[in-house]
């Protein structure tokens, strides 16, 4: 019975026992008989847990209903006799009655009132001892994908003895045993309590203890052993993971236990350092980072990062503003989204040309529009009808140069 259940198991019980039958003060669990003879009789049987060899047992006896005084006859099963017949102790005018430096063996009081023979009790007494535990690896080579756990196990006393009283046929009681493996610090195990060998596919990576604890019905012991991690694991973080083109991504390495590394950037570009410096991706599309590593001692991991958009090229052109100085739709802008170039030029109605701007990189994108002078200079262009011509190209080599990209707009003051 799992070590669990013991507590519910003497919740249960005890407070009838303490009513007025038979209870054994520092007994660790408690069964019952199976007489063949008398199927109906369910006798207990103490067990208690035996540490050193010297550990001993005892006996408390009250009447149910309580009252009295009473006298309590004890007497000790003989196995030759097949009886209870050898007499160890009798208290007269008593409510209860406890022995003490029991062996293990079956035990009977008699309890009399005035005399006359008023009821019966038997109990057992037996000893645990704690079972035989070992850890260890699986296997002493150690792999680099997963960790096998070896435990082993057996009880150390594997069964009880008591006896028919009526037949007198010697009886066993098995011994159970329950376990649970651990770790610290807590690392993955499957199965720790079902499974005697259990095998990990996500192992530690760093150095952890693992421990096999295994409980007979009365007794406990330990093993354990430190597992010193040789498991790689990649791991990195990329930032941002959206915008436009050219667009720079950031790449933080997480991983542990790396030696070899081979970055995959998804765009035909690679590199083999541990900290690469940021990636910078020109043409619009989706990519993805893959990380390769490779331990000292041959354990390989890889990871691929979450999707990468590059936004397409886009140009969107007003046909108002007002550059009157309000903060608001003071500038002529192109809205646009991954432009490797533009060039735009702005003509009065009678040709003549009040504004221009071309360029690339840099300048492209410090480049905030048309502010409403003519060419950069003090002076205000008239509030009226102007004409625009842009060209550009994406970065995805889409090129923005035909008639849409010609028309008016309109100053206003």
């Amino acid at each position: 019975m799992p070590v669990r259940y013991w507590f519910v198991f003497a919740a249960v019980f005890m407070p009838l026992l303490l009513n007025g039958q038979l209870t054994s003060p520092g007994a660790g669990t408690m069964r019952y008989t199976s007489y063949p003879s008398s199927p109906g009789v369910k006798d207990p049987v103490f067990i208690y847990c035996s540490q050193t060899g010297t550990e001993s047992g005892t006996l408390t006896s009250t009447r149910p209903g309580g009252g009295g005084p009473f006298t309590f006859k004890w007497f000790r099963w003989n196995e030759l006799k097949k009886s209870f017949s050898d007499s160890i102790k009798t208290d007269i005018g008593v409510t209860s009655s406890t022995i003490n430096n029991l062996a293990e063996g079956g035990y009977k009081v008699d309890i009399e009132s005035s005399g006359i023979p008023d009821t019966s009790f038997v109990g057992w007494i037996a000893f645990d001892k704690p079972p035989y535990v070992d850890a260890k690896l699986k296997n002493p080579m150690k792999h680099c994908n997963y960790v096998a756990l070896d435990g082993d196990t057996s009880a150390t006393v594997k069964t009880f003895r008591y006896y028919d009283k009526v037949t007198g046929i010697p009886l066993n009681m098995r011994n159970a045993l329950t376990f649970t493996w651990s770790s610290e610090p807590t690392s993955s195990i499957p199965h720790p309590s079902t499974e005697i060998d259990p095998i990990t596919f996500s192992p530690p990576l760093e150095d952890v203890t693992y421990k096999l604890k295994v409980n007979s019905l009365t007794c406990s012991s330990e093993s354990s052993f430190l597992y010193e991690s040789i498991h790689v694991n990649a791991d990195f973080t990329v930032d941002p993971i959206e915008g436009e083109a050219p667009l720079e991504v950031a790449i933080t390495n997480t991983s542990v236990r790396g030696y070899i590394y081979t970055w995959d950037f998804g765009d035909s570009t690679f590199s083999d350092l541990e900290n690469p410096d940021p990636h910078i991706y020109y043409k619009p599309g989706e990519y993805t980072v893959l990380l390769t590593i490779e331990s000292e001692r041959h354990c390989i991991d890889s990871l691929r990062s979450e999707k990468i958009t590059v936004e397409p090229s886009f140009i969107n052109i007003p046909n108002v503003f007002t550059p009157d100085g309000d903060g608001y739709n003071d500038l002529f802008m192109v809205e646009s989204k991954s432009l490797r170039y533009i060039s735009m030029e702005v003509f009065s109605q009678s040709g003549f040309k009040v504004y221009g701007f071309s360029g690339e990189g840099e300048s492209l994108r410090e480049w905030t529009g048309w502010d409403g002078n003519v060419n950069n200079s003090s002076r205000k262009a008239t509030p009226g009808v102007y004409f625009y011509i842009i060209r550009a190209l994406g970065w995805d080599d889409i090129r923005y140069d035909s008639k849409e990209y010609r028309g008016y707009l309109y100053l206003y003051r």
